[in-house]
């Protein structure tokens, strides 16, 4: 390949994959989106933001015990998430977005896990590790606690606040069901379909979620009738978690090399599965558990322009 024809080639390649981040980016920043999630630096898990480009982290629980599992209420101002720091057992909480005013919503001798908050804000959902686990659900300011079905994980709303996606254990393995939000109409949602941390697309239309396969684990999106679902992560590493951004148009998710969460960092794709982007950096610890703000900071474009020209230098070949 001649210089002329290599340096055209060069130039392409850098127009269409500056296109194609800020397009993914784009939309993010225009949205002011952020995401939460966890992140373990010796032996201890924190509660941090960063921008959708994966700038401005920003440690918001700053706790000498693990503070986990972050979930942004519908409006942005509060952040629900786990804590130990009452007796060791894993209890909800709630602080503002900024980190103030951390607040203990639950109690008693059963670990809580995966608080989710209803569309309309005024209920959390959330898995009691009782036994084989339940669902249960409450008011946003813990009072009037229900349990609506055992054996279950992984709650997640539907956008119109009617039903609750989960896993339940039967028969062996994990598959997906669907339960009203009063707790009746009980139903499988596909059988034999199944995985970990399902999660309703803003429109209701798809599911992500993660499953095992060929040893590894992977993103996947069904259609909300259980059709058409598809594989959208094809590395050699295990993905698991994945967060819709507010628009639909984007997964956060989470990269590691194996089922212990072994240099896990936070990455970022497009719905179909392209225009793939990493985050963050193992050298800043572990990163598990994104969830993405339906408002917050914005993402700068030209910090991008310098990060997609850095990395393409990297690829490029010799123009000497």
């Amino acid at each position: 390949m001649r210089f002329g024809q290599r340096y055209m080639w060069f130039i392409g390649l850098t127009l269409t994959l500056l296109s194609a981040e800020l397009w993914l980016i784009g939309g993010l920043a225009a949205q002011k989106s952020r995401i939460a999630f966890s992140n373990l630096v010796f032996d201890n898990y924190e509660i941090y933001v960063m921008d959708a480009d994966g700038g401005n982290r920003e440690n918001l629980s700053n706790h000498p015990v693990d503070d986990m599992e972050p979930n942004w209420s519908p409006d942005g101002r509060k952040i629900a998430f786990i804590s130990n720091r009452n007796g060791g057992v894993y209890q909800i909480y709630v602080m503002d977005a900024d980190g103030g005013n951390q607040t203990r919503l639950t109690d008693g001798p059963w670990g809580k896990r995966e608080p989710v908050w209803s569309p309309d804000g005024r209920k959390i959902a959330f898995t009691v590790q009782a036994g084989r686990s339940r669902i249960d659900v409450m008011d946003a300011d813990g009072k009037n606690r229900v349990s609506l079905v055992g054996k279950a994980s992984s709650p997640s709303w539907s956008p119109d606040g009617q039903q609750i996606l989960f896993v339940l254990w039967r028969d062996g393995h994990h598959e997906f069901f669907m339960i009203g939000a009063d707790g009746k109409g009980l139903e499988r949602f596909k059988q034999g379909l199944g995985g970990h941390s399902p999660s309703f697309s803003p429109d209701g239309e798809r599911i992500a979620y993660y499953e095992g396969i060929q040893g590894l684990e992977h993103i996947f999106v069904v259609e909300v009738d259980g059709k058409n679902p598809k594989r959208l992560t094809h590395n050699r590493r295990y993905n698991s978690h994945p967060t819709w951004s507010p628009d639909g148009g984007a997964i956060a998710y989470v990269v590691s090399k194996d089922d212990f969460w072994r240099d896990a960092t936070i990455h970022l794709m497009t719905a179909d599965g392209k225009h793939l982007k990493q985050l963050s950096n193992v050298h800043d610890g572990i990163d598990l558990q994104p969830d993405f703000s339906p408002v917050g900071l914005a993402v700068s474009p030209t910090s991008k322009t310098t990060t997609t020209w850095g990395r393409l230098k990297m690829l490029a070949p010799d123009l000497r």
